[in-house]
């Protein structure tokens, strides 16, 4: 019956190989040489094949060797990542982190971050989740997130927020739509025609900045709203970054709107006291919010 190999023994003849010889490897090891010996003896019994051929002046891996030792150098590469992932661990890198991303904010910045983290080498496995409206806070609570990005939300004691760069809305139309030559379109006059909107993933309730007519369609992200847009299937709110371009070049156009065409929010992002940030929350905050309020430590 073969034997499960020791990690040592494997190091040991990744050594041998790597620097010619038993002699140099139990230096390049800090070992005695019959300790570095007895090791690889004792790995070519547990896997029943010789894995050095030792008739040469310098020792040679057999074919057999060849094969093992590489799959052996697999295992000694993932064993010392464990231990660096440990290390990071026990010096506050928390294993994992969950972020709600709105969907009305912009998701570059928050990739810009994630890719910094990544350079980085951060060891926590970050998953970035998006929702809409009311459905940000609702997922935050259902799946015990970290870290929230968010419009707006009901706001408690245990619940710490830093705001994120402004965001600005503007209420669009194709130039093709009927309510776009319009000097001033009156709410009775956006009753009429169909109304686009995000739906709220939490089925809490519509955004506060709809126009309350019975013609709504609900669309599953900005990406499909703008597009409906674009195909003149109704008018209704973007986010300006979203639609700049084709503001610019006018395949939409602002609505004049009496009651006010642009409006601005302050996003925030949401950790809660009770569970303070760990060192890759606390990092991916200050890359977000950019350092401006301290981030409360664990």
């Amino acid at each position: 019956m073969i034997m499960r190999p020791d990690l040592d023994a494997i190091r040991a003849l990744d050594a041998v190989v790597r620097h010619g010889g038993f002699a140099q490897a139990a230096a390049a090891l800090h070992r005695v040489q019959s300790t570095v010996s007895y090791q690889v003896g004792k790995l070519e019994a547990q896997l029943g094949v010789p894995l050095l051929d030792r008739t040469h002046y310098r020792v040679q891996l057999t074919p057999a060797g060849e094969a093992l030792l590489a799959e052996g150098r697999r295992l000694l590469g993932q064993a010392d990542h464990m231990a660096w992932m440990a290390q990071q661990f026990s010096d506050g890198w928390e294993p994992r982190l969950t972020v709600i991303l709105d969907g009305i904010l912009p998701l570059e910045a928050s990739l810009r971050a994630l890719k910094t983290l990544a350079e980085e080498k951060v060891p926590t496995r970050i998953q970035l989740k998006v929702e809409y409206l009311g459905g940000v806070q609702f997922r935050f609570e259902k799946d015990n997130a970290d870290i929230m990005l968010v419009k707006d939300y009901v706001g408690r004691s245990d619940l710490d927020a830093h705001p994120l760069p402004e965001v600005e809305c503007v209420l669009c139309v194709s130039p093709r739509h009927p309510l776009a030559d319009r000097v001033r379109v009156t709410l009775r006059e956006l009753h009429e025609h169909v109304e686009l909107s995000v739906q709220d993933s939490s089925d809490r309730g519509d955004d506060e900045h709809m126009f309350g007519g019975d013609r709504v369609f609900y669309l599953d992200g900005f990406i499909a709203k703008k597009q409906a847009l674009l195909m003149d299937l109704g008018f209704g709110w973007m986010p300006r970054y979203l639609v700049d371009r084709e503001l610019q070049v006018g395949a939409l156009t602002e609505l004049r709107y009496a009651g006010g065409s642009r409006y601005s929010f302050m996003p925030q992002l949401v950790h809660r006291v009770t569970a303070p940030l760990g060192r890759t929350g606390r990092r991916l905050a200050e890359l977000l919010v950019g350092g401006s309020t301290p981030i409360r430590q664990q």
